[in-house]
């Protein structure tokens, strides 16, 4: 599997678990203090961070940083409009379309050229 497909595959995962540690309290948790939410989200986003940092340092051996960031943008699109509508049970917004869209521009950007 190359560089890429692992990177973008542990990213995905990564957000995954980046999402519900961010916002995933605000449904489950939302009757419990604050600080209780927080350990919970921190506990969680230990997960993230064990597959984020690996995803970053894969990513880094064929992407520059700037591309590593967009990359991971547009995976957190990817994986929070599902969450929102699907967990939260917050509808789909056009919006959602367009920072896609944007996203979509900044790929563009700093992948044109020469690679990393």
């Amino acid at each position: 599997m190359s560089p890429l497909a692992r990177t973008v595959i542990l990213l995905t995962l990564s957000n995954v678990f980046m999402t519900f540690a961010w916002y995933g309290h605000l449904r489950t948790l939302s009757a419990k203090p604050w600080w209780i939410a927080a350990l919970v989200s921190w506990g969680i986003a230990l997960f993230e961070y064990l597959l984020q940092v690996p995803a970053n340092r894969i990513g880094h051996e064929v992407m520059s940083v700037g591309q590593l960031k967009i990359i991971q943008e547009v995976v957190t699109l990817s994986v929070f409009v599902p969450f929102a509508w699907l967990f939260l049970k917050e509808p789909p917004r056009l919006d959602y379309l367009w920072a896609a869209l944007c996203l979509c521009g900044a790929v563009y950007f700093v992948f044109r050229g020469s690679p990393a």
